[in-house]
């Protein structure tokens, strides 16, 4: 395992994983089923460009390896490539100043690359070249084989091949096991934030979430953002109430939905009442007009029944002066008569002389034979003639002027009689007018019965009117409260969602703290114990002997006893030993991360340690890690000068 610079803080959601898998890994060394652990190490290092290293080729060895160099050489650089090889480089700064891209972006040049070569315990060895600009990085086998696409390939953090190898996330490598100076030299006042990192650690297998307080925090969530039936003014009280007092505001508010039903109604029934009115008054109106246009229609009558009865006066009038014509003109007419009996009573005269002129004359011819007798007739004839011309037209001269005045007094009869059958005409006409008239009067109907009653039923529709003006208005008076009503039920729909989402939150909450209760009550009855064994192994070596044994409960936290049996709380610990305490248990936890024996990566670890603690964790990390490959990165030649007096073999980088 690599012990680093990195993120120390794991989220709640992921515990019960990190506890399971931290679970399974002792179960998994229980008696009842060994397994060949294996060795994972790093053979080389080849980088191209990666901050202030640039073309610069390093060898691992088995165990042990001594980096050595001044500050500011390039450990903490080397160390960060080791890591980002693996997993990548980010380009999100999560809250720092600057990204770790562009922290070590290359000093010179633009070749942001390197090569690392390394093997798992299996002994398959593999190669990463990865350029840093780019997300995915590429994985050759022993045979120079590319097998990046055999591997996930995550969208946000890219090839996941290292993962797939050692079941070793990137937050679990920087994060489980890291230790610096800064950790294992605390002042004397922050000498019970160690202490409680080592009860962490024990307790729930993170240096950085303690039980008490997670479970205290899932209640504290629990309190601040949902509430309890004992709580006041919290989330789910303020719902509940706002819930309760909606409730009766909708109880209140649904009375008008009644109200406006029953004003709704009657205005349907008054509109259909003011329609009926309306239309009666219409007819009414429209009989109204009728009346008053008979009414003049009758005007009308009138003036041509009186126009008529001129007529009948003018008529009458224009008779009995055709009477006087006749009677003054009756001697005219007589004479006329005479004449015309003058006229035939000659014309007979001188038809029965000219017969008998003729017959005697035929007799005579027949008879006598007397040409003077033939002499005379044909002499009387022309005397005939000449008196009944004479007579003629004396008579002729009388009857023209008769006839003149006859004409004339005919003329003026005649005038008179066209000016009759004027007037006749012109009153059958008046009189047929007034019949046609007359035919569409109503019966029986009475304009001021008519008008009346229009009174009345505009005085109704009136009151009909205002009666629906005052339902309007009642109307837009409940049209608020309804608005209101939707708007709360609205409400009462998203308070009882929000009330559902915090039972929810609830129920995931509780379940959380019921898996945390689950998981640390196994971890405390399985896991805690074997920590606290392996703890107890290791401060007894470390410390020759002078702490034996290592407890750990639930009110005290870390307990120790002291050669005399006396137990005492960890706190009361010099800084010192809490320091190698906090060392040797995270040191203990490095076989049970992964199925490969991680590499261990002590990053200016005992910069605080003086010569005697030095040697006592050097040889028990000697001793009890020889299957691992260990890294320690230091600015001193104190390691080199220890580990040679115990005579064990390291391999020595100078940066």
């Amino acid at each position: 395992m690599f012990f680093g610079t990195g993120s120390k803080n794991i989220t709640l959601g992921r515990k019960k994983n990190k506890l399971q898998k931290i679970e399974m890994m002792f179960f998994d060394l229980s008696p009842k089923k060994h397994r060949r652990r294996k060795n994972l190490k790093i053979n080389q290092l080849k980088i191209n460009g990666y901050g202030k290293l640039k073309e610069k080729e390093i060898e691992f060895k088995d165990n042990i390896n001594i980096i050595y160099g001044k500050n500011e050489a390039g450990k903490s650089t080397l160390l960060n490539f080791i890591a980002n090889s693996f997993y990548g480089i980010s380009k999100n700064k999560k809250g720092k100043e600057i990204s770790n891209f562009e922290k070590y972006l290359p000093w010179i040049g633009d070749d942001f690359s390197g090569k690392l070569a390394y093997q798992l315990d299996n002994g398959n060895k593999y190669e990463i070249f990865r350029d840093f600009k780019k997300k995915n990085p590429k994985i050759f086998n022993e045979q120079m084989e590319d097998i990046s696409k055999e591997f996930n390939i995550d969208k946000s953090k890219g090839n996941e091949f290292f993962y797939e190898q050692t079941k070793v996330d990137e937050a679990l490598f920087l994060s489980t096991i890291f230790v610096n100076q800064q950790e294992v030299k605390l002042e004397k006042q922050d000498q019970n934030v160690l202490i409680q990192k080592i009860a962490n650690l024990v307790g729930t297998g993170e240096d950085n979430v303690s039980f008490k307080r997670a479970i205290d925090r899932i209640n504290r969530r629990i309190l601040d953002e949902i509430g309890t039936e004992r709580s006041r003014e919290k989330p789910i009280n303020i719902i509940e109430k706002e819930i309760i007092n909606l409730e009766k505001e909708k109880e209140e508010l649904e009375k008008y939905v009644d109200v406006k039903y029953n004003i709704e109604e009657n205005k349907n029934s008054l509109a259909k009442e003011i329609g009926a009115i309306e239309n009666e008054i219409k007819i009414l109106k429209e009989r109204k007009l009728k009346q008053e246009n008979e009414k003049i229609e009758n005007e009308k009558i009138n003036l041509k029944v009186n126009l008529k009865n001129e007529n009948d006066k003018k008529i009458d009038t224009i008779k009995n002066k055709i009477n006087e014509i006749n009677l003054e003109n009756k001697n005219i007419f007589e004479k006329n008569k005479k004449i015309d009996f003058k006229k035939n009573k000659l014309n007979k005269i001188i038809f029965i002389i000219f017969s008998i002129i003729i017959l005697i004359n035929i007799l005579q011819f027949i008879f006598i034979k007397n040409k003077f007798l033939n002499l005379i007739f044909l002499l009387t004839v022309p005397m005939v003639l000449i008196f009944w011309l004479f007579f003629k037209n004396k008579i002729k001269k009388k009857e023209k002027n008769i006839k003149n005045k006859i004409e004339k007094i005919n003329t003026e009869i005649k005038q008179l009689n066209f000016e009759i059958d004027l007037l006749e005409k012109n009153n059958k006409e008046l009189k047929q007018e007034i019949n046609n008239v007359k035919n569409n009067f109503e019966e029986n109907n009475n304009l001021e019965e008519i008008n009346l009653e229009i009174q009345n039923l505009e005085s109704k529709l009136s009151n009909q009117k205002i009666q629906l003006h005052t339902l309007d208005l009642d109307n837009q008076n409940i049209e608020p409260k309804l608005e209101n009503l939707s708007n709360i039920e609205e409400k009462i729909v998203d308070n009882k969602e929000k009330m559902v989402n915090l039972k929810k939150l609830e129920q995931s909450m509780s379940l959380a703290k019921s898996i945390l209760e689950q998981s640390y009550n196994k971890m405390k009855n399985t896991v805690t114990p074997r920590f606290t064994d392996k703890l107890s192994e290791t401060i007894s070596e470390i410390t020759d002997n002078k702490y034996n044994h290592v407890r750990f409960n639930d009110e005290i936290g870390l307990v120790v006893e002291l050669e005399n049996g006396n137990y005492i709380p960890a706190s009361r610990l010099s800084i010192g030993t809490i320091d190698q305490l906090y060392l040797s248990l995270r040191l203990a936890m490095t076989e049970e991360l992964s199925e490969e024996k991680m590499p261990i990566v002590l990053d200016e670890a005992f910069a605080y340690y003086d010569n005697e603690r030095l040697k006592n964790i050097l040889q028990y990390i000697v001793t009890r890690f020889q299957q691992h490959q260990i890294l320690i990165f230091t600015c001193t030649n104190r390691e080199k000068e220890i580990l040679e007096d115990l005579q064990v073999e390291f391999n020595w980088v100078k940066m």
